[in-house]
C-alpha cells in the first residue's frame, strides 16, 4: 500500500509546489508509480506539468465533493509512472460546499483510500493556508513535508502549523507525523541563509533534511514550460538536489540513476513539448494593433 505524503506549510512562497512536483517527477522516472493530488486552487502544480486548468471538467474538486470516482479524476501527465489528480479554480468553493457536511474533513482520505495500493508513493500539494483543504489532506496523510524558505521570518508561523497538526493527531490522525523539514531557496551569499539553516536544525533536530534546494533560475524557469525541472534540465544545480533529496526520501539504494537516464533516453522527454508555451504569454499579450482599434 502506497504512503501518503502531504507537502504542507501555510506561509506562500516556501517552494511547496515546486517540491511536490520535482519530487513526483524524479521519483518516477525513477520507476516508481507516483501520484500527484493539487488540493490548491491556483493549480500550479498542475499547469507545473504542462496542463491547462481552464480547460478541465473533472478534477480533485469534483472527487472532494464525491461528483466522480477518484479513479476518473487521474490524469498521465509527460513523466512516466507520474499520474495527476489536477486542481481546478472551483476548488475555492469547496471549503464553503463543505460546511456543513458529516465527516467533511474526511473526504480526501475516504476516496485516496480507495487507489492507495496502486501507487508507491501519493504527495499531496496543500495550499499556503490551514484551512478545510489542508485539514483534508493532514488527514489522509501518513507523514507531511515542511518546506522553509532560507529567509527572514521564514520560521514564523511554524508554530500554528504545529498546533493545528497536534489538533489533527488528538481528533481525526493520529498517526500523522512529520517526514522531514525541507529547507529551499538557500543563498549561501547571505549570512542569513546560514543563520536559518541553523535555526532550522536546532529546532527540528534529525527531522530536517541534510539536502539544501538552492535558488536556481531554472527551477524558476521550468514551470512556465511546464516541466519538472528532471524534463527541463536534468543537469542543472536544482535538478542535482532534488535527485540527492529523492535519496534521502528513499533511500539511495532506492533511486538507480542508471535507470533515470534510460527511461529518459528512451522515450525522448526531455525533447518533448508538454503543449503549455512559456505562460502563453503569446495568448494574453495584445498586439499594438489590437490595441490601437480598441
Amino acid at each position: 500500500m502506497g504512503k501518503i505524503v502531504a507537502i504542507c506549510n501555510q506561509k506562500g512562497g516556501t517552494g511547496k509546489t515546486t517540491s511536490a512536483v520535482n519530487i513526483c517527477s524524479f521519483l518516477a522516472v525513477a520507476n516508481k508509480k507516483i501520484l500527484l493530488v493539487d488540493i490548491d486552487p491556483q493549480g500550479n502544480a498542475t499547469s507545473g506539468l504542462g496542463i491547462d486548468t481552464t480547460g478541465l471538467t473533472i478534477s480533485v474538486y469534483n472527487a472532494i465533493l464525491e461528483q466522480v470516482d477518484i479513479e476518473g479524476a487521474i490524469l498521465n501527465t509527460a513523466v512516466p509512472n507520474l499520474a495527476l489528480i489536477p486542481s481546478h479554480l472551483d476548488l475555492t468553493g469547496a471549503e464553503v460546499e463543505l460546511v456543513g457536511v458529516m465527516g467533511r474533513e474526511f473526504r480526501l482520505k475516504k476516496a485516496l483510500d480507495q487507489i492507495r495500493h496502486k501507487f508507491d508513493l501519493i504527495v499531496i500539494d496543500c495550499p499556503p493556508s490551514l484551512g478545510l483543504l489542508t485539514i483534508n489532506a493532514l488527514t489522509a496523510a501518513d507523514s507531511i513535508i515542511i518546506p522553509i524558505q532560507c529567509e527572514y521570518y521564514a520560521l514564523v508561523g511554524l508554530s500554528l502549523l504545529a498546533r493545528t497538526m497536534n489538533l489533527v493527531k488528538d481528533h481525526l490522525n493520529p498517526a500523522l507525523e512529520i517526514e522531514g523539514v525541507l529547507l529551499t531557496m538557500a543563498d549561501y551569499r547571505t549570512n542569513l541563509t546560514n543563520e536559518v539553516i541553523e535555526e532550522a536544525r536546532t529546532y527540528f533536530k534529525q527531522k530536517v533534511y541534510k539536502t539544501v534546494i538552492p535558488r536556481n533560475i531554472k527551477l524558476t524557469e521550468a514551470p512556465g514550460f511546464g516541466k519538472p525541472i528532471v524534463l527541463y534540465d536534468r543537469k542543472s544545480i536544482g535538478a542535482q538536489k532534488y535527485l540527492d533529496l529523492c535519496k534521502e526520501i528513499m533511500g539511495p539504494q532506492a533511486i538507480d540513476e542508471q535507470i533515470i537516464e534510460e527511461i529518459l533516453s528512451s522515450t525522448k522527454l526531455q525533447e518533448q513539448s508538454t503543449g503549455i508555451s512559456k505562460l502563453n504569454l503569446e495568448k494574453k499579450i495584445e498586439s499594438p494593433e489590437q490595441t490601437a482599434v480598441e
